[in-house]
């Protein structure tokens, strides 16, 4: 099996897979910043990879070269869906296969899906060995959570039973959601059961990274191999780069890179997506600064991706809302 996780460097970092979040364009910006060691696509359904909606599908799966190591996450529940998109995604060049077991959707829970299957040992073992039938080399991996309603070690050591090359974690249960923080002090557990199950298993933490620094904290704490960090991304977009701290980066710098990311986001979807997906990036770029809460209403209001660029250059340029400008 080609494993690229164990050619990675320890600690190696991972952008989270986020819907409508970590396409192509939002991983580019990222790239170009100071990306991780690995990327993540978005969510992408296999019951949808194999249907008429193929296409509109195959949008979130879309990558650059520059942007591997990169792995596709899929979620569903038809372990025939499963095995043809896991063949599908090695066609298409990914360098891995991840199996979402975490996402806690209310909706997806309902029908057993994702973290539905935390409560569903047998159809998770099921599906794990449909996707590994189509990965071929391709390492095949799974991202979960702590529990259901409590942390649950049981379902991790079930999941390490699978000689995963990869188990991500998130570390709070379905339950919390990402209500209160996250529980790190469960992944010296985790590590000893690794160790005495499958020991080739490499570890990912998820939850409350927020900076380099805090992932070489953690791993001299913890020693898991890898910190994937998510919703982190929305306070400090450079969260990957050691070389910047958010504190220092003007305003300008933040509302060109808005700019670029919206320009990209054109250039490549056109009318394909909705321009409004754009407007859920705007705290991540407009804030800390005086003013930013105001500049954020006064583009929540525009419809328009042209204006909403125009109010973005003149405050870039005046440091002041369009309207009391003109």
């Amino acid at each position: 099996m080609t494993n690229f996780w164990r050619k990675l460097k320890k600690p190696f970092s991972v952008l989270a897979p986020m819907e409508m979040v970590t396409d192509v364009v939002f991983r580019e910006i990222i790239r170009e910043i100071g990306r991780p060691d690995v990327f993540f696509t978005e969510f992408t359904n296999v019951e949808g990879l194999n249907s008429d909606g193929r296409e509109k599908v195959l949008q979130s799966l879309k990558f650059t070269p520059k942007q591997t190591p990169i792995v596709a996450q899929i979620w569903g529940l038809n372990l025939d869906c499963y095995q043809k998109s896991a063949k599908l995604l090695r066609e298409m060049g990914f360098s891995g296969i991840d199996i979402n077991m975490g996402c806690p959707d209310k909706t997806v829970i309902k029908n057993g899906s994702c973290s539905g299957l935390i409560k569903n040992k047998d159809l998770a073992k099921k599906i794990i060995e449909a996707t590994r039938k189509g990965a071929g080399d391709l390492p095949v991996s799974v991202k979960t959570r702590l529990g259901f309603e409590t942390p649950d070690m049981g379902w991790i050591e079930f999941l390490l039973r699978q000689e995963l090359p990869v188990l991500t974690i998130h570390l709070r249960t379905v339950y919390e959601m990402s209500k209160v923080d996250a529980h790190w002090e469960y992944i010296h557990e985790i590590i000893s059961l690794r160790d005495k199950i499958s020991p080739q298993t490499i570890i990912i933490g998820n939850g409350d990274i927020k900076s380099v620094e805090d992932i070489k904290a953690k791993y001299n704490k913890y020693h898991n191999e890898g910190f994937m960090a998510g919703t982190g991304i929305f306070s400090n977009p450079w969260i990957f780069n050691p070389k910047v701290n958010i504190e220092d980066v003007r305003v300008k710098e933040k509302l060109g890179l808005y700019l670029k990311h919206i320009k990209l986001f054109q250039k490549t979807w056109g009318k394909a997506k909705n321009p409004a997906i754009i407007k859920k990036f705007c705290k991540m770029y407009i804030q800390g600064f005086p003013g930013a809460s105001e500049l954020r209403a006064e583009l929540m209001k525009e419809n328009s991706l042209d204006q909403f660029q125009e109010i973005l250059k003149i405050y870039k340029i005046n440091q002041k809302l369009p309207c009391l400008i003109r």
